[in-house]
């Protein structure tokens, strides 16, 4: 019998949690799964919070629930549960002034990631069988990467975002984590719209430039991984994707996702009178300064990301790069200049797919010095189903 937890062992779910699972129908590829969703998914009859105690007694209840998750249900599986994410989204590391820090099933005393990171800590502590979340700079990759887990950004906009608390439109993605594999292609063929783009995976070419600039650990571990594969997966090309150009990169990611800010989050946090939480505050107080002329230059500089990925990136052609450059952090690290610097650091390997509009998917490696780490595919524009079956057969050489 499906229920929702009799309790919550790491610290993964909103106050506001669901008090009955909503059941999914009784046919279907997900039928007898369960999944939990992050906190700015519309549930009819239930109030979305956005990780704020504030923004969820401002916040009326939902008419209508989310497709993406409506779609999920339709397909078998019941939603057991609503997770805790980092404030507003605006964070990666899964930390929670309000609602405390999710614990870190695979490294208790180091980070989820975020800012999906309830939804990955449920997922890694087997409080439920996936997770739905959502990705603009990293907020499904990353946890993945820290927590053990496969995680898939899409194509952008593949998967409905109706329903969904919008952060910067331009880069807003619904994402999927799960345990493995064979569960998240499942999942992830339930919630991709329109015709995708498929093709055999014939290229692989590894930006060195940003795994190079990743911890030492991180990337030994990766050349481990993929020479252990060598001879089932394309030879490996090294290629410079970004150079010197990275810093304008993810300086124009933060710039446009900060502008577009000022018209999704900040003016229901200004109307609100919502406290946020340090760190947080900050974040939004630098948002609310960047100006359209410096949006104009980012954007320009977006333009020129996306057709030089795009140039490489053929259908059947896959960039490879650690998910994050490092190993899950300790706990513990308050959310201020420390925190916003190893963001700044973890932008130069997640903005490119954000950038260009591209599907990307973490997957679980193994262990470097002893935390998790995962190693990261970005495929061609449509090309979401060709990824996730490029997944399922890593995962059977791992």
């Amino acid at each position: 019998m499906i229920d929702v937890p009799l309790d919550d062992p790491v610290h993964a779910l909103v106050p506001h949690t669901l008090t009955e699972p909503i059941l999914g129908a009784q046919d279907g590829p997900l039928a007898g799964r369960t999944f939990m969703v992050k906190d700015l998914f519309a549930i009819a009859g239930h109030k979305t919070g956005n990780g704020n105690p504030e923004s969820y007694e401002a916040a009326a209840p939902a008419s209508e629930t989310a497709p993406a998750v409506a779609n999920l249900l339709a397909g078998g599986a019941s939603l057991t549960g609503i997770t805790i994410c980092d404030e507003f989204f605006y964070s990666v590391l899964g930390t929670n002034a309000h609602y405390g820090q999710p614990i870190n099933p695979r490294a208790r005393r180091n980070v989820t990631g975020g800012s999906s990171c309830g939804a990955a800590a449920a997922v890694s502590g087997h409080m439920c069988d996936f997770a739905l979340g959502s990705d603009t700079g990293g907020s499904i990759r990353v946890p993945a990467s820290f927590c053990g887990l496969f995680g898939l950004r899409p194509t952008h906009g593949r998967i409905a975002m109706a329903g969904v608390t919008p952060m910067a439109p331009s880069f807003d993605t619904v994402g999927v984590l799960a345990g493995d594999a064979e569960l998240l292609r499942t999942a992830g063929r339930l919630l991709l719209r329109g015709i995708g783009r498929t093709a055999s995976v014939d290229r692989l070419v590894l930006a060195v430039d940003i795994a190079s600039a990743c911890e030492a650990s991180v990337v030994r571990l990766m050349w481990q991984t993929l020479e252990s594969m060598a001879p089932a997966i394309p030879d490996i090309e090294q290629a410079e994707i970004a150079g010197g150009a990275i810093v304008a990169w993810r300086s124009a990611f933060a710039t446009i996702q900060g502008f577009e800010v000022q018209s999704t989050l900040l003016p229901f946090i200004q109307a609100n009178h919502i406290s946020l939480g340090p760190g947080i505050k900050e974040r939004f107080e630098m948002a609310a300064g960047v100006s359209r002329a410096e949006a104009d230059e980012a954007r320009r500089v977006r333009v020129g990301v996306t057709s030089q990925l795009k140039s490489i990136l053929q259908p059947g052609t896959l960039i490879v790069l650690p998910t994050t450059p490092t190993p899950p952090p300790e706990r513990g690290t308050p959310d201020g200049p420390a925190v916003a610097a190893y963001r700044t650091r973890t932008l130069q390997n997640t903005c490119l797919a954000g950038l260009a509009g591209l599907p990307q998917i973490s997957v679980p490696i193994g262990e470097a010095d002893g935390y998790p780490v995962g190693l990261s595919f970005i495929a061609w524009e449509g090309g979401d189903e060709s990824l996730l079956d490029f997944a399922v057969g890593l995962s059977d050489l791992l």
